[in-house]
């Protein structure tokens, strides 16, 4: 005799664990272990009011823009969806099952205006470098070019001489 379709019934409360359904070896582990978002906070405080409502986490923007780079997703709207579904996006941006994403308009205030007026995205740039050079994983001896063709605007009547090289 064929049986009635079974309907689950959905649970009351769930115990439920991002944390174990990344693998150990996911790309976004070894991004995780090198990035330290602790001074971003102190850095951005004074791009930010004592009034109004709270704004969205900035470790939480840096993140998902950090995310958005290394997987190459270009637009913020279709980052804010695939943060939405992914649950390695929700481990690795520290969002739990429940937690809303940030809409996409946000990011593009942010972007262009309080996080490169602060100097925040040169900061993390070479504190991370600075923890991949501690960590062994590059030298810090030589660069790499993509030898991208980018168009100049270069006024040779107004080059400075400089003697020093870079840090």
């Amino acid at each position: 005799m064929m049986g009635p379709r079974q309907v689950a019934q959905g649970a009351l409360f769930y115990e439920f664990s991002i944390e174990e359904f990344i693998p150990s070896d996911h790309p976004l582990r070894g991004i995780d272990r090198f990035l330290d978002l602790s001074e971003v906070r102190p850095l951005l405080a004074p791009s930010y009011s004592s009034n109004g409502r709270p704004s969205i986490d900035p470790e939480l923007m840096i993140r998902m823009l950090l995310l958005g780079y290394c997987q190459g997703i270009r637009s913020e709207r279709r980052l804010c969806e695939e943060v939405h579904v992914n649950l390695a996006y929700r481990w690795f941006c520290r969002l739990d099952l429940t937690d809303p994403v940030p809409d996409h308009s946000t990011f593009s205030k942010n972007r262009h205006g309080r996080f490169r007026e602060s100097g925040l995205f040169r900061h993390l740039f070479e504190t991370v470098l600075q923890r991949c050079m501690d960590e062994g994983l590059v030298g810090g001896h030589s660069f790499g070019v993509d030898a991208s063709l980018i168009l100049a605007n270069a006024n040779q009547t107004r080059g400075i001489d400089s003697k020093e090289g870079l840090p």
